[in-house]
């Protein structure tokens, strides 16, 4: 990483800092607003949902769920008030957020949110034309989130890893391109077969996050 630009170094430490915020601690806290001014200048979906705190509210807001930003609160209750109300608001401004309703509560104007969830995905081109530094932010900013998702699942009063079916088993794999093109086939159609469930009786939300990538040069062809 000793290649990473002065702009990377910046927004990795947004994004560890976004991660460690949201413990709560004042200190670390003060250490991440000071660290938010990027935010101000994005214009795009690629940077939008690079960040671990508006993956998180993508989350949440999937299967066509309608929420309020007090219902957010309440999802994630370790990310302080002011700031998700920040991030709720770029996403709305950027049409990732559509509003679907508005209603008065104590003298102020609540509305109620959708997720555009063909606005709120990364596409093939997006992805083609991330630079190396991007992909190390990006990575960053996906562990960051994995990271205090799986810390407030701690939290929970009920949270029991055996009876929920929590792994986070990593496993190398020896793999041809046409072995790894056929895997990846295989787990893109078991996870689209699934995506497009919505909330229902019996139903909870989890979370997959799957991550591959070669941990050896690919040996030259003779």
């Amino acid at each position: 990483m000793s290649g990473l630009s002065p702009d990377g170094w910046s927004r990795i430490w947004s994004c560890i800092a976004g991660s460690l915020a949201v413990s709560a601690h004042p200190l670390l806290s003060q250490f991440w607003e000071r660290y938010q001014m990027w935010d101000r200048g994005l214009v795009d979906t690629l940077d939008l949902l690079l960040h671990p705190v508006r993956v998180r509210i993508v989350h949440v807001m999937s299967g066509g769920r309608t929420r309020t930003t007090s219902d957010l609160c309440a999802s994630l209750p370790d990310v302080p008030k002011t700031t998700l109300y920040r991030h709720v608001g770029l996403l709305a401004e950027a049409g990732l957020l559509e509003v679907v309703g508005e209603q008065r509560v104590h003298g102020a104007v609540e509305r109620r949110y959708r997720l555009r969830r063909e606005r709120a995905t990364i596409d093939i081109d997006a992805a083609a034309s991330m630079s190396l530094d991007d992909h190390r932010y990006g990575f960053t900013a996906a562990m960051a989130a994995l990271h205090a998702e799986f810390n407030a699942y701690l939290d929970r009063d009920h949270a029991d890893p055996t009876a929920d079916s929590v792994g986070y088993r990593q496993i190398p794999l020896w793999l041809s391109q046409d072995e790894l093109a056929e895997l990846i086939s295989e787990l893109r159609g078991v996870i689209a077969s699934k995506m497009d469930n919505k909330p229902a009786r019996g139903r909870s939300l989890h979370l997959l996050s799957p991550i591959l990538f070669p941990i050896e040069e690919r040996p030259q062809q003779d």
